[in-house]
């Protein structure tokens, strides 16, 4: 049995890394296709497989040379009820997917048996529906039911921690974590923002972090903001409680708004260098930060980069 009592070790201040644009990187840069987005679908093909494996060492072995922890996340983005029928998946095709999607990064663990910081096994977890652009509102009532069914799923593995992912709506962060925290599942909400700073529902991510600290009790052990650039958010960070809450970064490579790249048929993979100042930047102003990655149209040499300039 996994012990899931103990705090997660980010919370010492020690650095991690995370991976970064796992869909965009294995679509653009080694022509795999991804049906419907979800990577979990390309466990069962060998070659497919093995390219995921490879992405994720790339990782593995940064964190190794540079002696920091690494969050090493599950393909389980979409292996939600959400997405069953456009994938073709029941219900017991779902849970054993997610059974599967935590076997594999646990065997990736173990080889790094070497590796001088921590390497969590997290699950990954999208908001029901649209991540760029959500179709319907959802109530915290109706998210803790929802979520509940993934994260009891999950709850049998031996996953370290869960990661609500690419989440837009306060609410549904709020249902997510009563969820998870019934669950036993250590975890983190992690918001995307639009080109203004605000989620797609209009609140700022002060107003989404004060409600989801409101109902569920404070229990996420800390916040992220992924799938946006520095310069659509950076703006509103201060010197805060809220803002204190707030421990990671999984930026886009790219300025396009969520629409934008929606739209877009070919790889905005911005500017490494330049990416890393700003979060070099963001870190200086806010210290607490100790998680960072990428997000879409960034790969290994955004992080690579990321990591030694945060390091300074």
């Amino acid at each position: 049995m996994v012990d899931r009592t103990a705090p997660l070790p980010q919370l010492s201040g020690r650095m991690f890394l995370t991976d970064a644009g796992l869909e965009t990187d294995l679509i653009f840069h080694h022509g795999v296709e991804i049906r419907e987005f979800a990577a979990h679908t390309l466990l069962p093909i060998p070659a497919d497989r093995e390219k995921m494996a490879e992405y994720f060492r790339g990782y593995l072995r940064l964190a190794q040379n540079l002696g920091t922890g690494y969050i090493l996340d599950a393909p389980t983005w979409k292996i939600h009820p959400h997405w069953a029928t456009a994938l073709g998946e029941d219900e017991a095709a779902q849970r054993r997917a997610n059974h599967e999607a935590i076997a594999f990064i646990a065997g990736l663990r173990d080889e790094f048996p070497d590796a001088e910081g921590p390497v969590l096994l997290n699950a990954v977890i999208g908001p029901r529906g649209d991540a760029y652009a959500p179709d319907a509102t959802i109530s915290a009532e109706q998210a803790e039911a929802y979520h509940a069914t993934q994260l009891g799923w999950l709850a049998e593995t031996e996953v370290d921690m869960v990661t609500a992912l690419t989440h837009t709506q306060g609410d549904e962060a709020a249902g997510f974590s009563r969820a998870a925290k019934a669950a036993r599942l250590p975890h983190v909400i992690s918001f995307t923002v639009e080109i203004d700073g605000r989620l797609p529902t209009g609140e700022t991510l002060a107003e989404a972090i004060g409600k989801v600290d409101a109902a569920s009790d404070g229990a996420v052990a800390y916040f992220m903001v992924n799938c946006a650039h520095p310069d659509h958010f950076s703006g509103e960070f201060t010197d805060a409680p809220w803002a204190r809450r707030i421990r990671g970064l999984r930026c886009n490579a790219s300025r396009k708004s969520h629409a934008e790249l929606d739209a877009s048929e070919t790889l905005d993979d911005g500017n490494p260098d330049e990416l890393a100042r700003q979060y070099a930047d963001i870190k200086a102003r806010m210290p607490w930060l100790n998680v960072f990655g990428g997000c879409c149209g960034s790969d290994l040499r955004h992080v690579t980069a990321i990591a030694r300039r945060v390091a300074i």
